[in-house]
């Protein structure tokens, strides 16, 4: 089952997300701008995409890195992965952090971020007095080893 989303245009220079491939999971979310953006070596701006919509009940939308933006020019979102919560109506915008030693330029209709739109399971969350035990326990960070 496709869910249908929604897409409200606040600017009619927007772009409506666009999936690359037939089994694309992600749709690319295209950059709003007057101009360049200039986001300077390990500098974060919030990009407009012009859009808010409306996730169904049940689903996420969400933000993803682009890889190519992420491997060629170290541009990223700030936050690893966005997220559009379904009762959410304003603007989606992406906050692209510059990971890179170099300044970076976004231009008006480029491809930003992927929006991969996912169902998920809420939780109730029950406080207890004691957890199972496990053979991993209460071992952290790197404790299952590195190979």
């Amino acid at each position: 089952m496709n869910p249908k989303i929604a897409v409200k245009k606040l600017d009619e220079r927007a772009i409506l997300p666009t999936y690359g491939s037939a089994y694309a999971a992600g749709a690319d979310l295209y950059a709003l701008t007057d101009g360049e953006e200039e986001i300077l070596p390990q500098e974060t701006k919030l990009i407009h995409t012009g859009l808010a919509m409306e996730i169904p009940e049940g689903y996420a939308g969400l933000i993803y890195a682009r890889s190519g933006l992420a491997s060629k020019r170290g541009l990223a979102p700030a936050n690893k992965v966005g997220v559009v919560d379904a009762d959410y109506r304003g603007e989606v915008m992406v906050a692209l952090h510059n990971h890179s030693s170099k300044p970076q330029k976004i231009v008006n209709g480029e491809r930003i971020a992927q929006l991969v739109v996912a169902p998920f399971l809420k939780a109730c969350f029950e406080e207890a007095d004691e957890l199972s035990e496990t053979v991993r326990g209460v071992g952290g960070f790197g404790s299952t080893g590195t190979k």
